[in-house]
């Protein structure tokens, strides 16, 4: 059926079709409402062919449900939501809407800079990572390779969070849209990006991707593709894949050794020569970061918060750690802002899973800093008597990140810790950190994993006043001081906070149980 009369259906007496949001070989995408949900933007995605046959459709399924499960492992892979077949037996995906852009517009004028690089490719490995280590269906371990991995197949967004969001499209459609069983073996993908063994139609495995990342990584960091062929035919694009060897980087860019290195293993024509897993093109990554640059700033000393105010609740010794009352809150903003949070629904961006994330609310009252969780329902329940603690580290080089930690502690249940990471070099970050020091109190939205529709609980925590100037003078400082390397930032972070935790649980193992009670919601 031609994309143009698509125009205005009704999918599956449930999905209305907007508009054509993009078009290739693989099939149409449009931008859809989901009418059952009350209009919930969502992406629809026809596949290029009919399926011919029962064994067709049979394969269809299980590679939709397989992909619509690996979109729940992994929040760098785009999520599947359902799938069908039109009247015409033509299949559909339907798939989270993500606004942002796709890494070939993010590169057309300019590759990216060395630290973006980083930052792109390392979420794209957890993506390729997670669909390689399989999905368990049906008792059986069903690993997958992606087979078109380029620019146009990955997707960045914005995050609070992590400032940039990448996303792979995509997943399992290179597969389904063969025609015949007879044909598992034939070549399908984009010429350019293709290992020299996909050229050949043999069965693929998880190094065929590595290539193809390996393609992707030189054209991120330079503009250019690595190999050239003679004309842009399929025999063309099989001499160059064979072999052709890569042209060095142009020294222009200022690439470092060891990463073209690393991109240059990847691009091995034999797969035995290639790195062998996806785990170690995160390894070396990580490697590259751990080493300064010329330019980085020395690593400075990490600087904790002082504990919250201990007037707020008299503990016997006035050594405990903060204890947070929601009765901070006045009784005129508590109970709006409280049915502001139990509206919430989870994010469709964000995998239903054990996560904890920062987010920006906006109600009538005004705008808070929050923090959305997911945890078992029971586990939930059990937090509601915890006694709240919180605590802000702060690094500044070799990139501003500070960690906001909240744990929540239950004599019976021990810890729950949720800690966050805030980049000040993004707005978000900035944003957030502002918030939480000019409103002195942040809300904890609970979601269930048997129920993530809506937020199940919610409580809230008080920052002290000398958090929160420090807080405020942090988001502003943050604008000037240089940034890279937010990973090993975060990675220096991280280990300091495993350092406070034994601290930590030690001054809560000994508050009297007596204040969980002022903490409850």
């Amino acid at each position: 059926m031609p994309p143009d009369t698509r125009h205005r259906r009704l999918l599956a007496n449930r999905y209305q079709l907007i508009e054509l949001a993009g078009s290739g070989a693989m099939g149409q995408v449009y931008r859809a409402e989901d009418k059952l949900l009350g209009g919930v933007t969502v992406a629809v995605k026809f596949l290029s062919q009919a399926l011919l046959n029962q064994k067709m459709k049979e394969r269809f399924e299980r590679e939709a449900t397989i992909s619509a499960l690996l979109g729940e492992k992994s929040s760098h892979i785009v999520r599947v939501k359902d799938y069908g077949l039109d009247e015409k037996e033509i299949p559909f995906y339907v798939m989270e809407f993500l606004q942002g852009e796709s890494l070939s517009d993010v590169i057309k004028y300019r590759p990216l800079t060395v630290d973006r690089f980083l930052k792109v490719v390392r979420q794209i490995c957890f993506g390729l990572e997670s669909a390689h280590k399989g999905i368990l269906y049906q008792g059986e371990l069903c690993p997958i390779i992606h087979r078109d991995i380029k620019p146009s197949n990955i997707l960045i967004v914005e995050d609070a969070a992590l400032g940039e969001l990448v996303k792979i499209l995509d997943f399992g459609i290179a597969k389904l849209v063969q025609s015949e069983e007879s044909q598992t073996q034939a070549f399908m993908g984009t010429l350019a990006y293709c290992s020299p063994e996909q050229m050949e139609g043999k069965e693929l495995d998880n190094r065929s991707d590595i290539y193809s990342l390996g393609i992707m990584m030189y054209e991120m960091l330079t503009g250019d593709m690595p190999l050239f062929p003679d004309n842009s035919s399929f025999g063309g694009w099989y001499e160059a894949h064979h072999h052709t060897k890569p042209q060095p980087m142009n020294p222009i860019h200022r690439v470092p050794k060891v990463i073209e290195a690393l991109v240059m293993k990847c691009l091995a024509k034999s797969p035995q020569s290639r790195p062998q897993k996806i785990d170690e093109v995160l390894r070396a990554i990580e490697a590259i970061e751990a080493v300064p640059t010329s330019q980085s700033k020395p690593v400075t000393q990490v600087k904790p918060l002082p504990d919250l105010d201990p007037t707020i609740i008299n503990l016997p010794d006035n050594s405990g750690p903060t204890i947070v009352a929601d009765k901070s809150f006045s009784r005129t903003t508590l109970p709006g802002v409280k049915e502001t949070c139990l509206q919430m629904g989870w994010p469709q961006d964000k995998p239903v899973q054990k996560i904890v994330f920062p987010q920006i609310l906006r109600a009538s009252e005004g705008t808070f800093a929050t923090l959305w969780v997911m945890l078992d329902q029971q586990d939930i329940l059990s937090r509601m008597t915890s006694i709240r603690y919180n605590q802000f580290l702060m690094m500044t080089s070799p990139h501003p990140m500070l960690l906001w930690i909240t744990v929540l502690y239950h004599r019976e249940h021990g810890p729950r810790w949720l800690p966050c990471y805030l980049d000040l070099k993004t707005s978000s970050g900035q944003r957030l950190a502002t918030l939480l020091g000019e409103g002195s109190k942040y809300w904890i939205l609970f979601f269930s994993l048997e129920n993530p529709q809506r937020c199940q609980q919610s409580m809230t925590a008080t920052i002290a006043p000398n958090q929160c100037k420090l807080l405020k003078e942090w988001a502003e400082n943050s604008q000037t001081i240089p940034g890279g390397k937010p990973q090993i930032t975060k990675r220096l972070l991280k280990q300091e906070f495993e350092k406070l935790k034994p601290k930590i649980v030690a001054k809560l193992a000994n508050v009297n149980p007596a204040y969980a009670k002022d903490v409850s919601s």
